[in-house]
């Protein structure tokens, strides 16, 4: 993202370096954005994860500041991607757009390191690297849980395939060694000739198979489901000091189509609780 040198890297994402990976997803994250933010704001699909403003970090900068300060596992980074997939099959109005990715990476990252992790950080910390309060942040997991049926877990196999489709459409910037061009080829049946597909869906008007596909969509994206992965013994890790606050968490200010929108997200809202 920060050079045009092509970077080669590893089969498998175990061995890959966990700032590729900080590199690939942002760059599927932006493509995906760029294509769902011009998807029409409604009351209807306002949910937890919005945010009243664009924050002014950028993903790729999110992301590495909760890898710098939580020690993340490369699991846990691509299971972002899985749990988009799996959110967007369930909930057919949610999207990842600019206004709900910074809440949706920072939900993901803390269950995903308290489910697979032995150890994980506190969720006071998580919220205070991910710029939220952590009454917030706990908001955000029990309606993360609930989206996602309490389904965490998945298989090697298909957080390697999500690794495969992210450096396949990265536009050139990494590649696999061409053992594994093969593997590549597979795994990306569609091609995406448009180049906005990248082996995960995010967008709210996808839809997906137990089996797996690459599917067409705004995002386009690898659907599959399944999967175990408990872990036993977690232990929480203590701050290593605490992190500097997020640059900016409430950015660009929000149009009078999203303050109306949010007004009566708010009114659903009280009147259900």
């Amino acid at each position: 993202m920060e050079s045009s040198r092509r970077v080669g890297l590893p089969p498998a994402y175990e061995d890959a370096d966990i700032d590729a990976l900080c590199q690939l997803i942002a760059l599927m994250l932006d493509r995906l954005i760029s294509i769902n933010d011009r998807i029409p704001l409604s009351p209807e699909s306002i949910s937890r994860f919005h945010s009243a403003s664009v924050p002014q970090i950028s993903i790729l900068d999110y992301l590495r500041r909760i890898v710098r300060f939580t020690n993340l596992e490369k699991t846990c980074l691509l299971l972002i991607l899985h749990y988009i997939d799996q959110i967007c099959a369930r909930e057919p109005t949610f999207t990842i757009s600019s206004l709900t990715v910074h809440r949706f990476i920072i939900a993901a990252v803390s269950l995903s390191s308290k489910s697979h992790c032995d150890a994980f950080c506190t969720n006071a910390h998580y919220a205070r690297v991910g710029g939220l309060a952590p009454a917030e942040l706990a908001r955000l997991e029990r309606a993360f849980l609930a989206a996602i049926e309490w389904r965490l877990a998945c298989t090697r196999e298909v957080l390697q395939l999500y690794y495969v489709n992210l450096v396949a459409h990265s536009g050139g910037r990494f590649f696999l060694p061409s053992s594994s061009a093969d593997d590549n080829d597979n795994a990306n049946p569609a091609n995406d000739p448009a180049g906005t597909g990248t082996g995960t869906g995010g967008g709210g008007r996808s839809s997906g198979s137990p089996e797996g596909s690459l599917v067409d969509s705004p995002g386009g994206g690898v659907m599959m489901f399944g999967g175990d992965g408990a872990t036993s013994s977690p232990a929480v890790v203590p701050a290593a000091g605490p992190p500097p606050p997020v640059g900016g968490p409430e950015g660009t200010s929000a149009s009078l189509e999203q303050n109306i929108a949010f007004a009566q997200f708010r009114q659903r809202t009280q009147r259900e609780e």
